[in-house]
């Protein structure tokens, strides 16, 4: 009998099960979705003060995994710091997941399984790094440290979910070279904004627990520093939108563009009213959000300013097929 199209013959003519387009993709997008939802978790266990509520780790205390009543540690501290613990494992895996299927995809992608084994190891370094901050008490550079590791993989995340559509065919530019260059100087600026946030952060009153320490730093001057790299960040991309224009840039580059402004104009704007309110929690909380949907937006900008072929439902389906024939021949 012959092979049926959802199961390809490997090299060597031993059947091997291909996982579905659909599948592959919603696992891909909830990986990009639980990037920035333990990011934005990440913020509540800190503006809660519950950093410390499980004050050891792995364990949550000496000797029990979970929260335990402690006339020192209050129950809703402690299940919020859990709760984010057990998020982090539901985050792992699925980066797991992303990468079981990448490498499973027939024909074999290099560069859809290579970002998400990326994926898998950062998801599983942020674990270590998590405790580490844990035991280290939140001192503020590991802390720092955790959140921007996180955009990383916020960034791998966009990158992956469009790889399942491209071919591993060297990129092709779609805007000339000056004008990546200027994309990579805001990129830099980018990466500035959020080191110095996190160092703003670290002088700031939200420490993640009362008695954690602070950047000895004045908070006025990070904050004038943060603000004006995002001035210049914003000034960037008014510069590259006049860029795009003159050279008659596509529909898709401009797409991705005006998602960017668009969201990184919220973020400024959330910023400036937590700066002028006092920093209330909630705005911490939408601040951390908007700098991963401002991450998302700057990845999903480079790779549309890129062309690296479409390899869509249609070829794979030809691929496998071909691959099926051989083996039914054989």
């Amino acid at each position: 009998m012959a092979a049926t199209s959802a199961e390809p013959s490997t090299d060597a003519g031993v059947p091997a099960s291909r996982p579905s387009h659909k599948l592959t993709r919603g696992v891909l997008v909830t990986n990009l979705v639980l990037q920035v939802v333990i990011a934005v978790t990440g913020s509540v266990v800190r503006v809660t003060g519950s950093g410390l509520g499980c004050p050891t780790w792995p364990n949550c205390f000496p000797g029990s995994l979970v929260p335990i009543e402690h006339p020192e540690f209050a129950w809703f501290h402690q299940w919020i710091e859990f709760g984010n613990r057990l998020l982090s494992g539901v985050v792992g895996m699925v980066a797991l997941a992303c990468f079981v299927l990448a490498w499973l995809h027939r024909p074999r992608r290099r560069r859809l399984t290579r970002l998400a084994a990326y994926t898998l190891a950062g998801t599983i370094s942020q674990g270590v790094i998590g405790g580490i901050t844990v035991l280290a008490g939140l001192v503020w550079w590991t802390v720092a440290g955790h959140f921007l590791v996180s955009m990383v993989l916020v960034w791998v995340a966009v990158l992956l979910v469009r790889s399942q559509w491209e071919t591993d065919a060297p990129v092709r530019p779609l805007i000339p070279g000056a004008l990546r260059q200027l994309l990579v100087v805001s990129t830099v600026v980018l990466i500035g904004v959020l080191v110095v946030g996190t160092m703003l952060t670290g002088a700031g009153p939200h420490a993640g627990d009362a008695a954690t320490a602070r950047l000895n730093a004045s908070v006025s001057g990070l904050a004038q520093a943060h603000a004006d790299l995002l001035f210049l960040f914003l000034g960037l991309l008014i510069a590259f939108a006049f860029a795009l224009r003159a050279v008659s840039a596509p529909s898709g580059v401009w797409r991705a563009y005006w998602w960017l402004i668009a969201v990184v104009l919220a973020q400024g704007s959330v910023g400036m009213v937590q700066y002028l309110t006092g920093v209330p929690e909630v705005l911490v909380i939408f601040h951390v959000l908007g700098a991963a949907l401002v991450t998302v937006g700057m990845a999903n900008m480079w790779a549309a300013t890129g062309d690296r072929g479409q390899r869509g439902l249609a070829a794979d389906h030809l691929a496998g097929s071909s691959a099926t024939s051989v083996a039914s021949q054989r």
